[in-house]
């Protein structure tokens, strides 16, 4: 039985969340947070501090805790000024430079909220400031997306280049430094492989396996054929889908390479639906045009953002989900929602997500650097049966695995709220 002393303590909790980005994950994982602590009546004040961008782009995420929890969630954006002065992302002089930025407007929101714990839900940005020992106003923990240091003890056929191999030496170190920040309490990671590797450096810090969370698609509920008659699409046509942000490092280029490369035979098979913003949509448009004057494809494109309630919708109505993304670094929700959908992907083969794919039988693993090696995935879509290109059981037991609930349990379990 709880004391009063010790209920009180909980009431007068501050727990503060630090997110400065506003694209990929950074919305939904917030909004999971924000929904168990009103669902649970958890006690205590929470706060989100993000940039002022995150209330023009996510405003239905502020007016849901607005709405439902007005007194005991609060958004609390970061001043113009601030915001103003962060540098760019574009290179790493500048990103190194804005993590140093963004570690200064932490210490002041948490000293300024008196928060009694922060949860970085970036925690990557935070790694040459902790390395240095700047100090923190109070205990934090943080969701780190990214480890690739024990990528050559537990991923199979991994061969690291020579820069992947400064990379991991490189974070070792920093590592080794970070884990003894004497603050920093609990280092939730999405990459299940690198927890033992975390708590092999025997800190106090505990590594913690986080779910990527995904919630579950009921196929009967979605308008998928409403959908596929807005969209135009030929009703004989294999579906394959490219979602999120289609810049560069998601392939797009070597899947359209691919594609060129097929047969007319195989390309009158094939739809290719683009969903989602894009910085590269001129240059897209240019290759797609002549790439359609050239072969009997179908490619269909909607270069904007997708809400939440939109998505279930285009995973139910894809044949296959693609996901050739170029040497990517950690993992990616474009898995989970397929998994959720049960659809096979054509993945990338690198890194966490190839043996995520491998491991739960979630589709195809290729070279994705290579287009004539995408181009034999999407043949074998296309002649198979794709009931035999992955296990749809494994699937929704992965999605499973990573549902949202299990997600905000986790984090609000390990920071005794």
């Amino acid at each position: 039985m709880n004391r009063p002393s010790e209920n009180k303590a909980k009431s007068d909790r501050q727990l503060m969340l630090f997110d400065l980005s506003v694209k990929g994950h950074h919305p939904i994982y917030i909004q999971h947070l924000i929904q168990y602590w009103h669902k649970n009546s958890l006690s205590g004040q929470l706060n989100v501090v993000v940039s002022r961008r995150f209330f023009q782009e996510h405003r239905n995420v502020v007016d849901w805790a607005e709405t439902h929890s007005p007194s005991q969630v609060k958004f609390v954006g970061i001043s113009p000024e601030e915001e103003a002065a962060l540098n760019s992302r574009k290179s790493k002089i500048k990103r190194s430079l804005r993590n140093f930025q963004e570690w200064e407007i932490f210490c002041k929101y948490a000293e300024k909220l008196a928060a009694s714990h922060a949860l970085i839900m970036y925690f990557d940005t935070c790694e040459f400031p902790l390395a240095l020992g700047r100090r923190s106003p109070c205990p934090f923990s943080g969701i780190y997306f990214r480890p690739t240091f024990h990528y050559p003890q537990e991923l199979t056929n991994y061969s690291p280049t020579q820069q992947e191999r400064w990379q991991q030496w490189r974070e070792k170190l920093l590592l080794s430094r970070i884990l003894r920040h004497p603050k920093l309490q609990n280092l939730f990671c999405l990459d299940p492989f690198a927890i033992d590797h975390l708590n092999r450096f025997k800190t106090h810090v505990k590594a913690i396996h986080l779910p990527d969370p995904v919630e579950q698609i009921e196929p009967e509920k979605l308008p998928s054929s409403l959908l596929k008659e807005q969209l135009g699409i030929d009703p004989e046509r294999q579906i394959f889908l490219l979602f999120g942000a289609l810049t560069q490092r998601k392939g797009i280029y070597q899947l359209l390479d691919a594609i060129a490369s097929l047969s007319p035979e195989l390309n009158q098979k094939i739809c290719l639906l683009l969903v989602g913003e894009s910085n590269i949509a001129t240059s897209l448009d240019l290759k797609i045009a002549r790439l359609c004057q050239e072969q009997p494809v179908q490619i269909i494109r909607r270069y904007e953002f997708i809400s939440d309630e939109e998505i279930p919708a285009y995973f139910n109505l894809a044949d296959v989900v693609l996901a050739p993304y170029q040497r990517h670094v950690g993992m990616s929700g474009i898995l989970l929602l397929a998994a959720a959908a049960a659809k096979p992907v054509l993945s990338s083969n690198y890194g966490l997500m190839g043996e995520m794919v491998k491991r739960h039988q979630l589709g195809l693993t290729v070279d994705s650097t290579i287009p004539s090696e995408i181009a034999q995935g999407l043949i074998r879509f296309l002649q198979d049966d794709s009931e035999k290109l992955g296990d749809h059981s494994k699937m929704r037991s992965f999605a499973q695995e990573n549902s949202a609930q299990a997600f905000a349990e986790l984090i609000f379990k390990h920071l005794n709220i």
